[in-house]
């Protein structure tokens, strides 16, 4: 029962989702962070432009489902001219031994099929400190052809903690968070410790309320927790919260879930919707008021099943008609349907 309980948790440790999300979000942050010097020659006042259609075009249906955390987007350089710059976030615990291959091969597709001027940089955030592909080559008789791509690797930044701690950088907070998930994989006191210190910090840094609540749900997320350490968890920090008199990510999502989980079944499923209702309700103002509806309802259903199938920046892409047939085959997958 023990065994079955730890695979249960450790599912949630893949981060590919909340990466994307993430970097979804504040990509110049991202660029800034990890690429300074390339972020120097984009002109970020006329913005980017992610480009998931176009992503979508050149990745095939396997690897799109494997591979939930790279971006393509378009930036401009400071010459007026645009380019595009593929990100791959590396998030796998394992080393994908073709990593090198598949950056070389996204990048000839999109070159090949939208003539663009591509970057294609990696962030690594295994757990081996050795492991560090840069660069693909291949050779046939005197034929050769060489790749090469920038990359960051997210344990080099363990021996920077401090600078992390003074970073107001929101990716600050991501690499704090993803190497303390990394480190107390098998110490699960330990992450919830590290959760709520990590979630304080929020606030400490200052940040605004809309970034804290992006980061929360970050954190949230990647850090996950068996039910009664999630629960001892979240009592403390609504605590901190009310101390803190911003209660901002405290959201109905989160004690719905848990009602669900307490209540039962049936009940569960009730309380479920309703939650999503008012999740979606906000979400409505951005995106219309059914697909609002439909999008909460969806996320919860994927939190209940512990399954994140769909992220909430790729449910924002879907139609109306889409999210429905999601919502149907999600929910058709819940133990009380």
């Amino acid at each position: 029962m023990k065994t079955k309980k730890k695979k249960k948790t450790a599912s949630r440790d893949d981060y590919d989702s909340p990466w994307k999300d993430i970097l979804g979000i504040y990509f110049e942050e991202f660029m800034r962070f990890f690429f300074p010097l390339i972020a120097e020659k984009i002109d970020w006042s006329r913005g980017y432009t992610l480009l998931d259609k176009e992503l979508s075009q050149i990745t095939r249906e396997a690897e799109r489902g494997k591979r939930l955390a790279d971006r393509l987007v378009k930036v401009w350089k400071k010459n007026g001219e645009d380019a595009w710059v593929l990100a791959h976030p590396e998030i796998q615990a394992g080393r994908e031994k073709d990593f090198p291959h598949r950056v070389w091969v996204y990048y000839y597709r999109i070159h090949d099929r939208y003539n663009r001027p591509v970057l294609s940089l990696a962030v690594l955030a295994d757990k081996s400190s050795k492991w560090r592909p840069s660069e693909y080559s291949q050779e046939l008789w005197g034929c050769r052809n060489e790749f090469h791509f920038p990359i960051v690797k997210i344990l080099d930044y363990k021996k920077r903690w401090e600078y992390l701690e003074k970073s107001d950088s929101p990716f600050a907070v991501v690499v704090m968070a993803h190497l303390k998930t990394l480190e107390t994989r098998k110490d699960r006191e330990s992450r919830r410790r590290w959760k709520l210190e990590l979630s304080k910090d929020l606030y400490r840094r200052g940040f605004e309320k809309q970034d804290i609540i992006n980061l929360y749900r970050f954190i949230d997320w990647l850090m996950a927790l068996p039910s009664e350490l999630e629960k001892t968890y979240h009592e403390e920090f609504m605590i901190f919260e009310e101390e803190q008199k911003m209660q901002y990510v405290t959201t109905a999502e989160r004690i719905g879930i848990e009602k669900g989980e307490k209540i039962g079944i049936g009940k569960g499923q009730e309380i479920g919707r309703k939650e999503g209702r008012k999740i979606g309700r906000k979400e409505g103002r951005k995106i219309g008021r059914k697909e609002g509806v439909l999008i909460g309802e969806i996320l919860m259903a994927q939190r209940v099943l512990k399954q994140p199938i769909y992220s909430h920046a790729e449910l924002e892409t879907k139609s109306l008609k889409e999210l429905k047939r999601i919502l149907t085959e999600t929910e058709a997958r819940l133990p009380f349907s």
